[in-house]
């Protein structure tokens, strides 16, 4: 039920001051009785304690006051339910608008303004700014926000996405701008931070504990439904929407954080501190500094691991693209390690690919030296199956493709050669070609080539034609039966006797 505030302070005042009953405050405002009913409620007014006429509830007034006494939280239509059982003959719509005067009303809670201490704490929290469009990807907008609680100092960095590598990366980039951290870091229950929560006990997430005893702070979750105590950020989030991001331009991801990392240093910096009216966050910041804790000399590490199966093609799949690698790595696990400008790909301890990273979707992100080798090795793959083709139909080729290595001739070409010989003239004679070509000390093509013309024309046969056949064996060794010619005579009319006379 809404109504204004104007109506709120008549009706009081009517009741109050007046003395007027319900019924005329509600002909003179132009409301329902219910209605001016409900404001007296609201207000604090018992409901029995105005006139009013008998009604069919009173009987059950003591039974649904101690019902919700008991059960404050019970919904209308059960305890309708309940009531009907015991008699009442009103509808449920009706009893449903009593209940809103006779229900308990939960006193509010009242808060504490937290206070702390220079270099205590600092409040932690994502924010969400829509999505992020990078090729045919589209990806969250997220933003890491870390608020000094004392001097309100903001760092304020855009990720992606929400994962834990990003959670590391802003809280060592906040570390850094800030030169230390303070001895609290107080998070929502952020999947990144709690794990598992029953009450009082937490378990946190393992990776967020080893930062935390890199850097030596406690992480602190709020409690639930404690909103306030994470104020700040929620705050610091607000002011970011409104006072940053709000009609701004910017071309891709990192223009954004050098604008964020600028407008934290400038106009954020500027505004006046809310723990100190009479200082500037910029001002606070620099007294609560030197209360930070000290970094330690190495940073944590904050690059995303994975352990990757490879496939039949030398690709590896991370992060919705796939990144080149050696053939001689397919069908093998290997390990991915990505930093946000750069992916490497680790067999053990060996680097074996290393790529600028895509944020992209369905990408294939190339070395073209990977590429070469796979095609080299296909090349190869394809002569020692031509020089197997060729020991089976004539042994000693074997013999004369060592002796041409020898003499560095390219063993490609001359096993080409050397099986177009072999469809030509045929295993048998080939091997007796290239006998000779070995006794006369000439391992080459051409030297087999003449020995098998020579012999050709020692048995006074015609010159083969070579047969242009697919470079298929299942072509290559198929049989053909020749038709018939008899069917062909049948096609010439028979001859006349006037022909032979």
């Amino acid at each position: 039920m809404t109504i204004s505030t104007e109506f709120e302070a008549k009706i009081l005042r009517y009741f109050h001051v007046e003395k007027w009953p319900v019924g005329t405050i509600a002909r003179h405002l132009g409301l329902h009785h219910g209605t001016v009913d409900w404001v007296l409620s609201q207000a604090g007014l018992p409901k029995l304690e105005r006139p009013h006429r008998a009604a069919m509830l009173d009987p059950f007034l003591p039974f649904v006051r101690a019902t919700l006494e008991q059960y404050p939280r019970l919904c209308a239509s059960r305890l309708y339910a309940m009531v009907r059982e015991r008699g009442y003959p009103g509808g449920a719509d009706h009893f449903r608008h009593l209940m809103q005067h006779y229900r308990p009303r939960a006193q509010p809670e009242a808060y504490l303004r937290l206070k702390t201490l220079p270099g205590e704490q600092a409040q932690v929290d994502w924010g969400h700014f829509g999505t992020l469009t990078i090729g045919r990807a589209t990806r969250p907008l997220m933003a890491f926000v870390m608020v000094l609680s004392w001097s309100r100092q903001i760092l304020l960095r855009f990720f992606p996405d929400a994962r834990m590598a990003s959670f590391l990366r802003g809280h060592e980039a906040a570390f850094q701008s800030w030169g230390g951290l303070p001895r609290v870091l107080l998070y929502d229950n952020l999947k990144s931070a709690v794990l598992e929560r029953q009450g009082d006990a937490i378990r946190f997430h393992p990776t967020l504990l080893a930062l935390a005893a890199h850097y030596r702070f406690e992480p602190r979750p709020v409690a639930v439904a404690r909103g306030n105590e994470k104020g700040r950020v929620e705050r610091a989030i607000r002011y970011v929407r409104e006072g940053f991001f709000a009609a701004r331009t910017w071309r891709d991801l990192d223009d954004l954080n050098a604008q964020a990392d600028a407008w934290c240093a400038g106009q954020a910096a500027d505004r006046p501190c809310p723990e100190e009216r009479t200082l500037t966050v910029r001002q606070a910041f620099a007294q609560e500094q030197p209360r930070l804790l000290a970094l330690p000399d190495n940073p944590f590490p904050t690059d995303e691991r994975l352990e990757a199966k490879v496939g039949k093609t030398p690709y590896v799949r991370f992060d919705l693209n796939d990144y080149s690698l050696p053939s001689t790595h397919v069908q093998r696990l290997v390990t991915v390690v990505a930093s946000p400008q750069q992916v490497r790909v680790l067999d053990g301890a060996a680097v074996i690919a290393c790529h600028p990273r895509s944020y992209d979707q369905g990408a294939q992100i190339e070395d073209p030296a990977h590429l070469a080798e796979l095609v080299a090795r296909k090349r190869a793959a394809r002569h020692h199956r031509g020089q197997d083709r060729l020991a089976q139909a004539a042994p000693n080729s074997r013999d004369l493709l060592l002796a041409a290595a020898a003499r560095g001739e390219n063993l490609g070409s001359l096993t080409a050669a050397l099986l177009r010989l072999l469809d030509t003239y045929g295993s048998s004679e080939l091997q007796a070609a290239i006998t000779e070509a070995l006794q006369r000390g000439v391992p080459h093509p051409n030297a087999v080539r003449l020995s098998l013309e020579r012999r050709r024309e020692q048995r006074d046969q015609p010159p083969p034609v070579p047969l242009s056949l697919p470079d298929d064996p299942r072509v290559r060794d198929q049989a053909v039966r020749p038709h018939a010619l008899a069917d062909y005579d049948q096609l010439s009319p028979e001859p006349h006797d006037d022909d032979h006379a």
